[in-house]
């Protein structure tokens, strides 16, 4: 190949030497502070600024006491090992999430691009509080962490649906809504052990587990076949009616589940103030209740549907109930257990219908707006809790009227499952 000459004109010549020009400019306005707070370092007065004997270069003028200083008080030591281990986590983070991010996504191989970026995010989002300082700048991570974790669960629950048919769909819902309570209850303790070893800020440092699981999955998972015909698209479309009605009882599951996830401080504390080790027991004991309400329901999940949705109300409004009746810490504890466990059941219960009802090029959205709808739950239940709370006797009148509410709810679901059945499963389910 012979070599050719570049020509350039004169607008190019001069937006080349502009562009040299502003880059200079750049490195200069960078160093020159350096170049002045340097040679100010080793000022023997407490000021800061050049001295008339450090003009002179008389030597007197000259001392290495500030550097003294550094090395034997112990705030300035703390500081310098917060800025190396922020500044060495920054960059290998970077560095590990810019390269993965830059060739993944540069790649036609690579599978679910969506589910691996989403994961990248997530845990980029999720350790920015480590650095950050600003209260909005905190909140603004925090928002972008729900994004990417509202992104994952739906990308994550559509694949059960692709990957798995029938019986093995449903023990893997079961499983997902399970290991999620489990895992709640381990990272929980890893973030106290985080928190005591690097302080506050250390349990964010548990997003950083997102980066494994996103190189696990460009290794593990593969994209399903799905259609992309007309017919499929207006299918996809059409199948989202149908869905709606469970969309909303979710919203309300949504509110039964988080209300007493998130109040289960309070909700224990209505027996009297309590230790926060053993609300820290006690709520490692709840979440287990939701890994035991999955199990029920791969137990049952023949019966998917209104009789599982029952039976899960049905023990919510006892646990609500209990809890607001009983004065006994742990009679409480013993109560949100029994609520967890019927959140438990009806997590993958609802997960389970609503994928019995959408086609395979639905899932996608179908499980997007189940999703949305399940964390708009855990938005509104401490806003709800706390209306409900300001306009009766507290905190122990709302757990009754959720009772009475869920109770209701089992009732009509009952009533629900003995009218003749319609056909449930859909043609690529």
């Amino acid at each position: 190949m012979s070599e050719q000459t570049i020509h350039y004109g004169p607008w190019q010549r001069v937006a080349r030497i502009l562009v040299t020009g502003y880059a200079w400019a750049v490195l200069f306005f960078l160093i020159l502070p350096i170049l002045v707070i340097v040679p100010l370092s080793f000022n023997a007065e407490p000021f800061f600024s050049f001295t008339p004997g450090m003009l002179r270069l008389d030597p007197e003028a000259y001392s290495l006491r500030w550097y003294e200083r550094i090395v034997t008080t112990g705030n300035w030591l703390l500081a310098i090992k917060n800025s190396f281990v922020i500044g060495l986590a920054a960059t290998v983070i970077a560095t590990a999430l810019g390269t993965m991010a830059a060739v993944g996504l540069a790649s036609d191989a690579m599978p679910l691009r969506r589910l691996i970026t989403a994961l990248l995010l997530y845990s980029a989002a999720g350790i920015l509080p480590l650095m950050l300082t600003e209260l909005s700048h905190i909140i603004g991570s925090r928002i972008l962490l729900g994004i990417a974790e509202a992104a994952i669960m739906t990308v994550a629950t559509a694949l059960v649906g692709d990957y798995f048919a029938g019986e093995q769909r449903e023990k893997w819902i079961a499983l997902q809504i399970a290991a999620g309570s489990i895992a709640a209850i381990v990272l929980i303790a890893v973030g106290g052990f985080l928190g005591e070893t690097f302080g506050s800020r250390g349990p964010f440092l548990l997003y950083l587990l997102a980066i494994p699981v996103a190189v696990a999955g460009t290794m593990i998972l593969f994209e399903p076949a799905r259609g992309r015909s007309l017919d499929h698209s207006v299918r996809a479309a059409a199948a989202l009616g149908p869905i709606m009605p469970l969309v909303a009882i979710t919203l309300g599951l949504g509110i039964i589940f988080y209300t007493m996830v998130v109040q289960l401080g309070p909700i224990l504390q209505l027996s009297g103030p309590a230790s926060p080790a053993r609300i820290g027991v006690a709520g490692a004991i709840a979440n287990l209740g939701v890994a035991v309400g999955s199990w029920i329901f791969r137990m049952g999940r023949a019966r998917a549907g209104p009789l599982l949705l029952a039976v899960g109300l049905a023990l919510a409004a006892i646990g609500y109930a209990g809890a607001g009746l009983s004065s006994s810490f742990w009679a409480i504890a013993t109560f949100a257990v029994i609520a967890c466990i019927g959140s438990g059941l009806m997590l993958p219960n609802m997960l389970t219908w609503l994928m019995r009802l959408l086609p395979a090029e639905a899932r996608g959205r179908g499980t997007g707006i189940w999703t949305g709808a399940f964390f708009l739950g855990q938005f509104v239940a401490p806003l709800v809790a706390t209306a409900v709370a300001g306009r009766t006797q507290g905190l122990a009148s709302v757990l009754l009227i959720y009772a009475a509410l869920s109770s209701i709810g089992a009732v009509a679901a009952l009533l629900a499952s003995v009218r003749p059945a319609s056909p449930q499963r859909v043609q690529g389910a």
